[in-house]
């Protein structure tokens, strides 16, 4: 009789772990298993998750657990366990997520270990101010225009010693393009930090290896580079723009640029609303129908394209052009053609809206 109590002994033993290990084994696949779809749904919607600094892996797991994103806060326990056993120097991070109720519960736990969190595109055109900057990032909720205009002022030369020692502001050497921010790290200085770069790493590298085909120094090469940015509206224009300024640079004429008059004066001219005689005689450092030679700095964050025009600007022998309001321009070699082609160009224009601007007679629109 206890010979054969040993036998089932033996028998039950093995037998019983291997149940256990089978129902924790089915435990743990349902739990891992991403939650059912509801009756009729086709997908489910990613759901957006804040999770605190310092919050536990047992209360993002009891969180999770509520949403509705896991089926077992316990098995996010366990496997939170795994994960710092395999790595003692990670951890579930802080930041908002997007999470998916069809994922399995390891790769949500993944996306928080790793901390890929929500990424918020920001796009700067070329030609915006940093007036414009400021005012599209509080527009996109990330901050407060004031908080980033307060910043362009200062200069990190410490970090960035390539900057020009007469700037007061950052404009212009904030690169426009696309910049892709962590949703919850997004500051003006991570911002500003990331403009600069990317202009050390497009604008800069242009700068070394062409300088010597220009007179000007960086600042004026940035400071033209943004007036032509601003006159240019079409690419093949470009520059075309970048040799009529050029030429009157060399001439020791003045650059006569509407948009540094409306950088100056903090207004945006239209077809219906030109700028005035008056407008044009308003003193400002930045007025070039005043002052000769380049502004005291840029009017704008000029792109790629127009910093390259700049440093190879076309051989031409035009020093005058004139907007069509189309986008194109009349470019003229003399003042005499200069001036029949405002006259021509404010003609068509009475006579398609039976009203006659004044625009001032200038090489630029």
């Amino acid at each position: 009789m206890q010979r054969l109590g040993r036998v089932i002994f033996t028998l039950l033993v093995p037998t019983a772990a291997l149940v256990g290990a089978w129902q924790g084994w089915q435990w743990w696949s349902w739990a891992n298993r991403p939650m059912d779809l509801a009756q009729g749904d086709t997908a489910m919607k990613a759901v957006q998750v804040q999770i605190e600094r310092g919050t536990s892996a047992r209360q993002i797991g009891r969180d999770l657990e509520r949403l509705g994103i896991i089926r077992s806060s316990a098995a996010w326990e366990l496997w939170a366990r795994w994960l710092t056993w395999n790595d003692d120097n990670g951890g579930f991070q802080a930041g908002t997520y997007e999470l998916l109720p069809t994922a399995p519960m390891t790769d949500v736990a993944q996306q928080l270990w790793q901390g890929k969190t929500i990424q918020q595109s920001l796009t700067i055109p070329e030609g915006w101010t940093v007036r414009q900057m400021a005012d599209y990032f509080q527009s996109q909720g990330v901050f407060r225009a004031e908080e980033f205009l307060a910043l362009t002022q200062k200069i990190p030369r410490d970090r960035y010693p390539w900057l020009p020692q007469r700037i007061t502001s950052l404009e212009g050497f904030l690169f426009p393009d696309t910049y892709q921010f962590p949703g919850d790290t997004i500051t003006p200085q991570a911002v500003i930090d990331s403009m600069l770069d990317r202009f050390e790493k497009v604008a800069l590298p242009l700068w070394n290896q062409n300088r010597g085909q220009t007179k000007l120094d960086l600042l004026g090469w940035v400071t033209l580079s943004s007036i032509v940015e601003k006159e240019a509206v079409i690419p093949q224009e470009r520059s075309v723009i970048a040799g009529v300024f050029s030429n009157r640079l060399n001439r020791g004429q003045k650059l006569e640029s509407d948009p540094t008059v409306e950088y100056a004066l903090k207004i945006r001219q239209t077809p219906d609303r030109p700028l005035t005689f008056t407008d044009i005689r308003q003193p400002s450092p930045y007025n070039t129908y005043l002052n000769p030679g380049l502004p005291p700095g840029p009017i704008a964050a000029p792109g790629k394209a127009s910093l390259e025009a700049t440093l190879a600007p076309a051989k031409t022998d035009y020093v005058f052009f004139v907007a069509r309001y189309d986008g194109t321009h009349v470019f003229s070699k003399t003042l005499a053609e200069h001036e029949a082609a405002v006259k021509r160009i404010r003609a068509e224009r009475n006579a398609r809206t039976q009203s006659t601007p004044q625009p001032a007679a200038s090489p630029s629109p």
